[in-house]
């Protein structure tokens, strides 16, 4: 059943299956902060304006996808199912670390289909429940399609078309330090930048009440901001870019 064992006929597939784009994760004091957009692509159509791409992969830590939505979405579940098998088989909770190496072995198995166009790359990111510090126990790891595993140091990451807009914005307002709300504020506001740049990243939709998932990973466990915190975000975000269109 994996998607690594089911043989694929010969061609390149990509434009046939609707794509998930721009993902974004931060740490901030006490935890992580992951965002995505809603919209997913095919081609140079809008395929939905409300896929959902950040996931609770555990009670401690959050899966995004970007590439192929179908494979994402199926390799996300997988993994969450395989987390919940191991914690009932052996009676306590994988490492952070081995949840990351689990991840990038199934990205792995993925890579026949990955050269044929239909790739994944996930964010993962969680609370590191083994760390010395609380405060500094959010942790954030990026992979490449053929399973690569690279922990990021420096507070914050992003995967998807949109990420290099993303990241850019990023990389001018983040501080090490940050509250979670401020974090959340931050990822909605590089969501916008990379929605402003990059047609396969969709922004806050106001007519629609359509805005970005965001979910944060503490000690206490994962959480899903509700719409209406979500709504409060993104208007503020809207609305101080009205203030100050090129900003």
């Amino acid at each position: 059943m994996l998607p690594g064992r089911r043989p694929l006929p010969p061609g390149y597939s990509a434009d046939l299956a609707p794509h998930a784009t721009t993902i974004v994760s931060i740490v901030c004091q006490g935890g992580v902060v992951m965002a995505g957009d809603r919209r997913a692509t095919a081609g140079n159509m809008i395929a939905s304006r409300d896929i959902e791409k950040v996931h609770p992969a555990d009670a401690h830590s959050l899966v995004g996808i970007a590439g192929t939505a179908g494979v994402g979405i199926e390799l996300m579940r997988l993994f969450q199912v395989e987390l919940e098998h191991y914690e009932k088989i052996e009676g306590a909770m994988l490492s952070l670390d081995g949840k990351a190496n689990r991840l990038a072995t199934m990205i792995r198995n993925n890579l026949g289909a990955a050269l044929q166009g239909l790739a994944v790359v996930p964010l993962f990111a969680g609370f590191d429940l083994a760390a010395s510090d609380p405060a500094k126990a959010g942790r954030i790891f990026s992979f490449d399609i053929a399973g690569g595993l690279y922990e990021e140091h420096g507070g914050y990451d992003g995967i998807g078309s949109g990420s290099l807009f993303a990241k850019s914005a990023l990389k001018k307002r983040y501080r090490a330090g940050l509250s979670a709300d401020e974090a959340i504020t931050l990822a909605v506001e590089a969501l916008y930048d990379a929605a402003d740049d990059d047609t396969a990243t969709g922004g806050p939709d106001l007519t629609r009440k359509i805005y970005p998932v965001v979910m944060t990973a503490t000690a206490e466990g994962t959480r899903r901001l509700t719409d209406a915190e979500t709504a409060s975000v993104a208007e503020g975000v809207v609305n101080r870019r009205m203030e100050n269109v090129g900003g």
